[in-house]
Order: C-alpha cells, then structure tokens, then sequence
C-alpha cells in the first residue's frame, strides 16, 4: 500500500492593513505604561525618572538645583510625591490604555491657577455606568491618597532627619568648598520644597473632592454619600496634622487657596 504524505507548511503569511498594526502597536505599547485611571504602572517606572520634581521645586522659586546625587532615600521621596502632585483623573478605561505621563510644573508657577471644579467636572460629566459608579470613582480617590499618605511622610521624616543632621555637620567638615556647601543646601531646600508641593496637592485634592459630593449630592443623591464625606474627612483630618511639616525654604511658604 503506497505511504501516504500530508505536506507541512513551514511558513503562514498573514497580511494586516498598516492601520491595523498600528493600532496593534499602540496598545502593545500603551499597555506597558497605562495604570490605574491614566497613572503610569509602577513596573514602568525606572531609576531617575521623577528626579526632574527636586529640579522643577527649587527652579520654580528661583534657585538652582543641587549637583549632589540623589540618596536611595531622596529618591524614592520623588517617586512617591509624583502620585500625589500629579492631578486626580476621572475618566473612562479606555483612555487609560495610553496612559500619559509627563512632567508637571511647580504649584508656584503654575498657570493656570489651580481649579477646584475641574475633577468634580470630570467626574459627572465622563459617562458612567450608573450614578452610584460616579461616588465609587470619587471614593477609590479619596482611598488611593490615604494609602499613599503614609508612605509618602514616613520617608519624608527620614529625609528631612538626616537633611538636619547634613546642615550641623556643614561647619564641621574639614576644608569645606563654597561649592559642596552651595550643594548641601540647595539639596536641603529642594527636599523641603517637595514636601510642600505634596501638602499643598493634598490640600487641593481635597477642595476637588468636596466640591465633586456636594455637586453629586444636589445632582444624583445617593446614600453613598455619607461613606464619601467619611473617607474625604479622614483624608483632610491626615494632611492637617502630617508626621512632618517642612519649613519654608527662604520665605517660599506654602499657601492654599480655593
């Protein structure tokens, strides 16, 4: 009986539309940055790439920045601060595919002015899948800057503590140059001013907070509400008694309006 042979094809060509490739490529790539409502997924993060914070704090005010490297400690000051500076969004999945990150300017040379009706806008006016979605995506908010609040101020202590510990052994170092005392203290007041553009974040993310439930209350009411105004209390009750509270740096002082 003559054998039987079944031919194998080594090779499928398959042909796509360059639009469909396209597509294809921007997911593939908009999944390795997209996170959580638009934010950037830690596993995207890389060494350095949140040290431009201390740069923009002390440019912002007119000083120059430090040439000292980073501490692992400094450095994860500024991956943490980045989540809380970084404006709260409400918006569809879908758009947060693509994420978008990108670098924000200093609160004391923002322009425009900081809006505190802008996330409550957002809020109600994306669409939903029901009204009760809407307190849902303000309340996990609310719960995502409370989880980062302490992490945040607990290595913003350990910072600042040894940014004092630096400043008493200034005069104590031998032969000391004009520049590495310039550097020690542009460092100082650049960790300084990062943990004052946070506090003042977090006192705006709170302004846009209340004013997204009371306008959600007046528009689609729902027993939520309560749970809401808890969560935003516990959050405001945290940023006014923070573990630390940083010091001017020459006069640049913190100030919240809105």
């Amino acid at each position: 009986m003559p054998e039987t042979y079944f031919p194998i094809r080594t090779r499928v060509q398959v042909r796509c539309p360059p639009s469909a490739l396209l597509l294809l490529a921007s997911l593939a790539l908009g999944g390795c940055s997209g996170g959580d409502f638009g934010r950037t997924r830690p596993d995207f993060l890389n060494d350095g790439m949140h040290n431009w914070i201390g740069r923009e704090a002390t440019g912002s005010v007119g000083l120059r920045p430090s040439q000292f490297q980073l501490t692992d400690s400094e450095r994860r000051l500024r991956d943490l601060a980045y989540p809380l500076i970084e404006p709260p969004h409400s918006r569809p999945a879908w758009k947060s595919v693509f994420g978008d990150y990108k670098t924000i300017p200093a609160p004391w040379r923002q322009t425009p002015a900081f809006d505190r009706t802008a996330y409550g806008r957002s809020l109600i006016d994306e669409p939903h899948r029901s009204n009760s979605s809407r307190y849902a995506q303000l309340m996990d908010d609310v719960r995502d800057d409370i989880t980062r609040f302490d992490p945040f101020f607990s290595n913003a202590v350990r910072v600042l503590d040894l940014d004092r510990k630096r400043n008493a052994s200034l005069n104590l170092v031998s032969e000391l140059l004009p520049r590495e005392r310039a550097d020690a203290v542009a460092r100082m007041e650049e960790n300084t001013l990062i943990v004052q553009w946070v506090t003042q974040c977090l006192e705006q993310r709170i302004s846009s907070y209340r004013w997204a439930l009371e306008r959600l209350v007046i528009q689609v009411p729902d027993n939520m509400a309560a749970d809401a105004d808890r969560l935003i209390n516990e959050l405001a009750a945290q940023t006014a008694h923070p573990p630390v509270a940083a010091q001017p740096a020459i006069g640049h002082a913190v100030s919240v309006r809105g």
